[in-house]
């Protein structure tokens, strides 16, 4: 039997609940979403997005959040972000997020979502907070100091859960301890104020691999290695030409020894749905040249219908602006909802 808490315990959890989806669809809620801080890319549409959709399309109440607010944990500036925004819509709705089942909305404009912070932070000690191995990573990486905002981070996270009564969130294995704060705060929200107000949500692992970059390195805007779902199909086809490989002419999977050939081969059969051996035998000693020439052809393929549907979404900013104000709109209505029930929960209604 797994401790309970453990990798091993939530894993099985989260095997019982994707099992459980496909009969009752209808007894969940998922929220998901990114932060504003560039394009989306392959590795985004793979590693979370096509997941959503299918989800989507089974029934499940999906929420999607553009997180703006998270800009500003780890960046000192708020440059572009309407306009990644926008586009990151657009990103949505070309992969098959459909606005008529899915609310599409952005952070900073639900405020009563973001009142659910002050009852929250009461919940949690500071320790409980500098433990989250995100907050240390981020923190980390950014050589900034400790700002408040990174470290409630956190809770954050918890509030965009909760306040849509979310049971339900994919995440990877490093996301794990986000799930289980936004468990505790709901066990201690309930038992402290004596309502069952809230869930506590359980973690649906996602199964998907580490989508490699051009550079065998994680796909990453910041890295720029990555591969954006906005991009033509001539500005992709120039960015696999950089791409870095090596001097063997024969083309093999190695991701140890050959980090940059076997991301292009992992590139291919994820938009092939063919293995990366298969297409290395088939490329054999055909070298570098070809071996970029098919993953170009095959991502430009892939890509096509999506360019097509999100070619519509640029020519018409006014329905995009539309999808975002009713997903705020219907989103309004349910954290004003929790509210009116936490401040209840609290003898706080005069």
């Amino acid at each position: 039997m797994p401790n309970v808490g453990s990798f091993e315990a939530s894993l099985e959890r989260s095997n019982e609940i994707k099992a459980d989806l496909a009969i009752h669809p209808e007894k969940y809620t998922m929220l998901t979403g990114d932060r504003p801080t560039g394009r989306l890319h392959l590795g985004h549409y793979f590693g979370t997005i096509r997941e959503r959709v299918r989800l989507q399309n089974m029934g499940v109440a999906t929420r999607v959040l553009i997180a703006d607010y998270q800009v500003i944990t780890d960046r000192d500036t708020t440059a572009n972000i309407q306009d990644n925004v926008y586009n990151m819509v657009m990103d949505y709705l070309a992969c098959g997020i459909d606005p008529a089942k899915t609310p599409i909305y952005v952070h900073s404009a639900i405020p009563a979502c973001n009142q659910l912070l002050l009852p929250f932070l009461s919940l949690v000690t500071e320790a409980e907070l500098q433990r989250n191995p995100t907050v240390k990573a981020e923190m980390e990486a950014s050589g900034h100091a400790l700002t408040g905002l990174l470290l409630t981070y956190p809770i954050h996270q918890a509030c965009d859960i909760l306040f849509c009564k979310g049971n339900v969130v994919p995440v990877g294995k490093d996301q794990l301890p986000h799930i289980e704060i936004t468990r505790t705060v709901a066990r201690r929200f309930n038992e402290r104020f004596g309502a069952r107000v809230f869930p506590e949500p359980d973690a649906l692992i996602s199964d998907a691999i580490e989508i490699p970059g051009l550079d065998g390195r994680k796909m990453s805007k910041s890295y720029g290695n990555a591969i954006s779902l906005s991009m033509t199909a001539e500005e992709t086809a120039k960015r696999i030409r950089k791409s870095q490989t090596d001097g063997e002419r024969r083309i093999t999977f190695d991701k140890e020894r050959r980090p940059g050939v076997s991301a292009l081969l992992t590139t291919a059969a994820l938009c092939t749905g063919r293995s990366e051996v298969e297409i290395a035998e088939e490329i054999g000693d055909a070298g570098a040249g070809a071996l970029k020439a098919y993953v170009t052809q095959s991502v430009n393929d892939f890509l096509a219908p999506i360019r097509e549907r999100r070619h519509q979404f640029e020519n018409d900013l006014a329905y995009v602006k539309d999808v975002l104000h009713e997903g705020n709109r219907v989103m309004n209505e349910v954290a004003n909802a929790t509210l009116d029930e936490v401040r209840a929960a609290m003898g706080m209604v005069y």
